[in-house]
């Protein structure tokens, strides 16, 4: 069964009570990150059960989930700027080297 992009769902579930969240998702670039996260603390964020249809659930401390302001785009500009003089690139994307 092929679920839609609708039916794909990205859900995090905590209480005030406990120090971990729940990551419940189908996006592939969050449970890539969610698989480095992983390989990196493996006693920190761990996959909680097996899913069905792609998705993966794991567990995380309830610090990592976060909401923020969303970027102005003079904020969004400068911030693109700053990257490309250092190097940095986007996940996925290579930089430039500073030569080129």
């Amino acid at each position: 069964m092929k679920l839609t992009p609708y039916e794909r769902e990205t859900i995090i579930l905590y209480n005030e009570a406990e120090d971990t969240a729940s990551v419940y998702t189908h996006d592939h670039r969050l449970i890539e990150k969610l698989k480095q996260l992983h390989a990196k603390y493996p006693d920190k964020i761990y996959p909680e059960k097996k899913m069905r249809h792609g998705a993966v659930s794991y567990i995380v401390p309830k610090r990592c989930v976060s909401v923020r302001s969303p970027y102005s785009e003079e904020r969004r500009k400068a911030d693109s700027e700053r990257a490309k003089k250092a190097g940095i690139a986007p996940p996925g994307r290579r930089a430039k080297s500073q030569t080129e």
